[in-house]
């Protein structure tokens, strides 16, 4: 991370998904000295570019999931808090539970200091108030970078697609040249 808190990746690298750099030919005659047609260099730039593209859907579903995790991780952390609150004053917590989609049930926690967690997979463990707290907390920093990251990453990516998009147009207008040229 900058000073300016702008997000960059590792030393060294581009992007912290490891992306390739897209090549750009500034001197398309002298690049393709020597050869007849373009078709195998476009077919190579074209792979490349369909390889981007599913980076991009690959990153975008990781985003979208981390998109949705963030609000979950806050409320419940806003719930701990809750639960905390209510355990100091002694009072027993009026909530609702979300059975399923639509469906709501009424339910009177009495005073605790431990509550459970999904961790996936269908598991679930107990944990103090304290812990899951810190937990969580360390959940929805490291979502948080994540999001970052992919943005960071996602951007760089369409710059990597549209230089190989230009590229590629580049060599077919230097291919239909070339074959004017022959007749």
């Amino acid at each position: 991370m900058t000073d300016d808190g702008e997000i960059c990746p590792p030393e060294g690298k581009t992007s912290f998904s490891g992306i390739p750099e897209s090549q750009f030919i500034v001197d398309v005659e002298a690049f393709m000295k020597g050869e007849e047609s373009a078709e195998s260099k476009i077919k190579a730039l074209d792979e490349m570019h369909q390889k981007y593209k599913f980076m991009e859907n690959s990153l975008s579903v990781r985003r979208k999931k981390l998109r949705t995790q963030v609000p979950d991780i806050k409320s419940s952390l806003v719930m701990i808090k809750k639960l905390r609150e209510k355990k100091e004053e002694g009072e027993t917590l009026d909530t609702q539970f979300l059975l399923s989609e639509q469906v709501y049930a009424k339910a009177k926690i009495p005073p605790t200091d431990k509550v459970c967690l999904w961790l996936g997979a269908n598991v679930m463990l107990e944990y103090t108030l304290e812990d899951a707290e810190a937990l969580l907390s360390k959940n929805l920093e490291s979502a948080e970078q994540n999001l970052k990251q992919i943005g960071f990453d996602l951007d760089y990516l369409r710059d990597q697609m549209t230089n190989t998009e230009v590229t590629m147009a580049r060599l077919y207008n230097w291919d239909v040249k070339k074959r004017k040229e022959k007749k």
